[in-house]
């Protein structure tokens, strides 16, 4: 018997084919729709439904490039189960190069959000009726924020059996106990029952390769886990490190930064990173580590005041 056809807005895509959707969102001034655009891969055999997702903030680009590569690899015929990809997902924040909403609200503090509230809402309340309430598992897809950049990790529930496993298959360099933040993606997917990985990699508004191609094979890798795909073909990764607590280093005072450390660093306790000089090059400042362990994010601003973030470092079993 053939595998049922999946629906999702008003449209249903058969077995063994993928099929793109858009999901209305509002209507601009001018006239013009906003739609959420959405990918479904709904394989001939049956399987488990996953969803991909990226900018949620929309400076957030890595997540776009993420799945666009992400999908040209699926091939539905040979695709077990169904994934839904959804590369931006704040698309008026997206068009404007923008983190936020045009009413400033951040979209990833207004879920699981309502059909009558504001746009931010109203965006939130679409996702989750037409993408997550299908899905069993997700993985969405960040940056670091503004004028940071963070090194590819993977961030989740790891006390959850089943989030560590995911964790592990995608086998970013680390993989983070991180606790869900109100009116997130992760927290309003997990109240109903979903499994969530969040990774996070890279800078805002900027492309790398090392985000880009950790992100397309851990996906891979978690969709091979899952039985969706055939596994590539196998490289000697090193185990994900572990980590269960991290903190930022901050500046203690006020002037131009150069950082002499970098993303994936170890560190230990007192090591010097950086100093802080005055414009006319007088080290005025040391920055140095609070902690050991592993830097998994950095500034990328100059001029620093005191007690901005400087340096993220994760504490790790080596």
């Amino acid at each position: 018997m053939a595998r049922e056809s999946f629906a999702i807005g008003n449209v249903r895509v058969r077995a063994g084919a993928a099929r793109d959707v858009e999901l209305p969102i509002t209507r601009l001034v001018t006239g013009g729709d906003v739609s959420l655009p959405v990918r479904v891969v709904h394989g001939r055999e049956p399987g488990p439904v996953v969803w991909v997702s990226g900018a949620i903030h929309g400076d957030e680009v890595i997540g776009v490039e993420v799945i666009r590569e992400l999908i040209a690899t699926l091939k539905p015929k040979e695709f077990r189960g169904t994934l839904v990809a959804v590369p931006v997902v704040n698309v008026l924040g997206f068009m404007a190069g923008d983190r936020y909403l045009p009413d400033r609200r951040d979209l990833n503090r207004m879920f699981p959000g309502s059909p009558r509230g504001s746009l931010a809402s109203r965006i939130a309340h679409l996702f989750m009726t037409e993408v997550v309430a299908k899905c069993e598992v997700g993985v969405d897809v960040h940056t670091a924020a503004d004028k940071r950049a963070n090194l590819p990790q993977v961030r989740g529930d790891l006390d959850d059996r089943r989030t560590r496993e995911l964790a592990e298959a995608f086998g970013a360099p680390v993989m983070v106990h991180a606790r869900v933040r109100d009116g997130s993606l992760r927290q309003a997917a997990v109240e109903v029952g979903a499994k969530v990985l969040l990774y996070e990699a890279g800078e805002a508004l900027r492309f790398d390769d090392e985000s880009i191609a950790t992100g397309v094979a851990g996906i891979r890798r978690v969709l091979a886990f899952l039985d969706m795909i055939e596994p590539d073909p196998p490289n000697e990764l090193p185990p994900s490190l572990e980590s269960r607590s991290s903190g930022w280093v901050r500046a203690r005072g006020t002037g131009i930064l150069n950082l002499e450390t970098r993303l994936g660093a170890f560190v230990e306790t007192g090591e010097r990173l950086g100093g802080l000089s005055d414009t006319f090059g007088k080290r005025v400042r040391l920055v140095r580590a609070d902690r050991s362990g592993i830097v998994i994010g950095l500034t990328r601003a100059p001029i620093v005041n005191a007690g901005d973030a400087l340096v993220h470092i994760a504490a790790v079993e080596r």
